[in-house]
């Protein structure tokens, strides 16, 4: 039997050592990236660990001087220099104690990042303790080869590459054109032909109700009143493969509540994927609630990590007091037990 002996001052340089390491770690989700600061005293110069956002790797570094610069960077590479990523980002830097007073710099557009130069901030109020810097990442973009405008490689989606091909155009040709229609599809405020076949081959639900003596049989309509006739078009063009990504964009959540009731697993991935890619303040809320209702796992623990562990929960007290008034009493104990967590580990 082998018995490992360790002093107290291992544990303590282990203690060290991984502090360390942790100094240098940014934390990020999907468009979001935090570097924590716990102290700057003992130097003046420190360049995180690469982390990725998009197709880059990226840097951060503090250097305090008589103020403190903070820049933001791509990791040189033969993506970068060929490629070098078109960034629109909100760049915060929050004090994580006390009041948790927060520096903003006005957002950035469409600026072109190639070296450790081209995006500086200079601060002058003086910083002490520690602090957070925040970046969120609103869009990037890359050059077309083409000479044609940057193109976003957040709408490059998998929903538009499936609407491709000549069998999904001639599909798209048969709703938009009322090929042979034998069904029509009645939403709140308007109605939409459409064909049984391609509903049923889509839907073991649609599959159901017309292979049975059902009202939606007899009477060749579908009723779907829970839809607007802009998202019920969506929805069909889903279905038929020709969706446009604005379009899909536009309509996600009634699409994932439709995916959801016609048992229509593909469209409800793809909305679940998408829903991912930008949380932000303004719909974190809405998008845990609908997590937990429509059972999604990683856009549940996302909206999660995103209100505690990058501390976002602070921003939106109002919302979230309304929010706890209302929704479901396991999810709630789930975020406060999340809060509790992270507050004894930090």
């Amino acid at each position: 039997m082998i018995i490992y002996r360790y002093s107290v001052a291992d544990i303590e340089r282990e203690r060290e050592k991984r502090m360390s390491e942790s100094a240098y770690r940014v934390e990020t989700t999907s468009r979001l990236a935090q570097w924590r600061i716990e102290n700057l005293a003992s130097c003046t110069y420190r360049k995180s660990d690469p982390f990725k956002i998009g197709k880059w790797n990226w840097h951060l570094s503090v250097e305090k001087n008589r103020i403190l610069s903070i820049k933001l960077y791509p990791e040189v590479s033969n993506i970068t220099r060929e490629n070098p990523p078109i960034a629109s980002f909100i760049i915060r830097v929050i004090s994580s104690v006390g009041d948790r007073k927060c520096l903003v710099h006005p957002e950035v557009t469409d600026k072109q990042l190639k070296n450790n130069d081209d995006f500086v901030w200079a601060i002058e109020v003086p910083l002490t303790g520690k602090f957070i810097i925040d970046v969120e990442f609103l869009d990037l973009k890359t050059s077309s080869p083409n000479g044609a405008e940057p193109c976003s490689i957040w709408s490059e989606g998998l929903t538009q590459r499936q609407s491709t091909g000549t069998a999904l155009s001639s599909l798209g040709r048969m709703l938009s054109e009322r090929i042979h229609t034998d069904i029509v599809i009645n939403a709140s405020d308007g109605s939409i032909p459409a064909h049984r076949a391609v509903l049923a081959s889509r839907s073991p639900v649609f599959r159901s109700m017309f292979s049975h003596d059902l009202k939606e049989k007899e009477m060749s309509a579908v009723n779907i009143s829970d839809m607007s006739i802009e998202a019920c078009q969506a929805f069909l063009s889903y279905l038929y493969g020709n969706i446009e990504n604005e379009q899909f964009l536009t309509h996600r959540l009634p699409l994932l509540r439709a995916a959801d009731k016609y048992d229509i697993s593909d469209l409800k991935e793809a909305c679940h994927e998408s829903l991912l890619e930008d949380i932000d303040t303004r719909n974190v809320l809405e998008r845990l609630q609908n997590a937990s209702l429509y059972q999604l796992p990683k856009l549940k623990t996302s909206c999660m990590r995103y209100l505690v562990k990058f501390s976002k929960i602070y921003d939106i007290r109002d919302d979230f007091n309304a929010f706890i008034q209302c929704a479901d009493r396991e999810l709630i104990a789930e975020i406060f037990n999340d809060v509790l967590a992270t507050w004894k580990g930090f």
